[in-house]
């Protein structure tokens, strides 16, 4: 088992024994995510920390969304649910990059690959390419995208 699944049912542990219904509730949503990932596909199989973080960003953005489309439908306390899960969410997962350093690896990337010549849509894959790994996690796809296309000039 991951340190962080382990680190997970540790905590739902601690919540459910203190009657934390929130936590408890955001956690066990957060392990059956976990639970569906390692049996989905033809075979079951043991998910690494990266693996699980990128579960647990998955069902942050999940709540992100909603919190917005809840907002949106006035319906606020629905929508602060939602935050508040995902500010349990987030306490797993790591710290999001700031403006200036994903700027700083995006104009590495744009460099390298104007380098090479690419142009047009090829260089925006080949730029997400590079970038994505860099960032996995920490920033937003919707906003390294959009730094990209204005690095591209597109």
């Amino acid at each position: 088992m991951s340190d962080l699944k382990a680190q997970l049912k540790q905590d739902l542990t601690t919540a459910m024994k203190s009657r934390d219904e929130l936590s408890a509730a955001t956690l066990r949503m957060a392990l059956t995510a976990i639970t569906n990932e390692e049996v989905s596909g033809k075979e079951a199989r043991e998910l690494s920390d990266d693996d699980v973080m990128t579960v647990l960003g998955r069902e942050a953005k999940k709540r992100r969304e909603s919190a917005e489309a809840y907002d949106a439908a006035d319906r606020p306390e629905l929508a602060e649910r939602e935050r508040a899960e995902l500010g349990i969410l987030a306490a797993y997962l790591p710290s999001a990059m700031d403006e200036a350093e994903l700027a700083q690896i995006v104009a590495a990337a744009v460099a390298e690959v104007s380098a090479g010549g690419a142009t047009g849509g090829a260089a925006m894959g080949a730029v997400m390419k590079l970038v994505s790994p860099q960032v996995k996690g920490r920033a937003d796809g919707g906003q390294v995208a959009a730094l990209v296309k204005s690095a591209l000039g597109m």
